[in-house]
């Protein structure tokens, strides 16, 4: 599932594909604001990105479905 952290002051958003659930990925950036402690994710590649809470402007997790490639026949 993608990603997008938009962080305060900064003119490009993080963008990064997880393999965590969104239900996860909502839970951790829920529990990191609320407790005012950095956002800890990982992406697909096991790559961690760590966003300081107060920073965050906004977060977008797109949809957990698998969209087909491809020119075949639907």
């Amino acid at each position: 599932m993608d990603i997008e952290l938009g962080i305060r002051n900064v003119a490009r958003a993080v963008t990064f594909s997880t393999d965590d659930s969104a239900d996860a990925v909502n839970d951790a950036i829920a529990e990191a604001v609320a407790a005012g402690r950095p956002i800890s994710l990982t992406d697909d590649k096991g790559r961690r990105i760590i966003v300081p809470a107060d920073a965050l402007g906004y977060a977008i997790v797109g949809s957990e479905t698998k969209h087909a490639v491809g020119f075949g026949a639907l």
